[in-house]
């Protein structure tokens, strides 16, 4: 799978890049490389949050869902950043990445008084 993502801002750190191409790495379902159209040396893994964390059910506002045209949960792609590292890969659950399915329209969204974690383990058997 492979989509074009045009976020409204930038995502956190990634400034001033807004299109990005989201790739499935092959051989590992539900993980998929962020790179930025304009310089795709910056990227980032994200994980597809319905394969991952099946339990993970953020609330994201009315004016979010407004502003990416998202009418229903089932037009909505979540992705959360993993980002790996020596001693395991964390996941930042508390900005994740909304996107519309149809259209590409892209945000990471901040939960505001929700309680996830920036770094959260991933685990082993997730990643299986």
């Amino acid at each position: 799978m492979s989509a074009t993502l045009t976020f409204a801002t930038p995502p956190h750190g990634l400034a001033p890049h807004t299109g990005f191409e989201l790739r499935e790495i092959e051989g590992a379902h539900g993980l998929f490389a962020l790179e930025a159209v304009a310089d795709s040396g910056i990227r980032l893994f994200v994980l597809d949050a319905s394969v991952y964390l099946p339990d993970y059910s953020p609330v994201i506002s009315d004016d979010d869902c407004v502003r990416l045209d998202l009418h229903v949960a089932e037009d909505a792609l979540l992705l959360v950043v993993a980002n790996p590292a020596d001693d395991g890969t964390t996941m930042n659950l508390l900005a994740p990445i909304v996107v519309n399915a149809s259209t590409g329209a892209s945000a990471q969204i901040i939960l505001d008084g929700q309680d996830y974690p920036l770094r959260a383990q991933l685990a082993t058997e997730a990643a299986a």
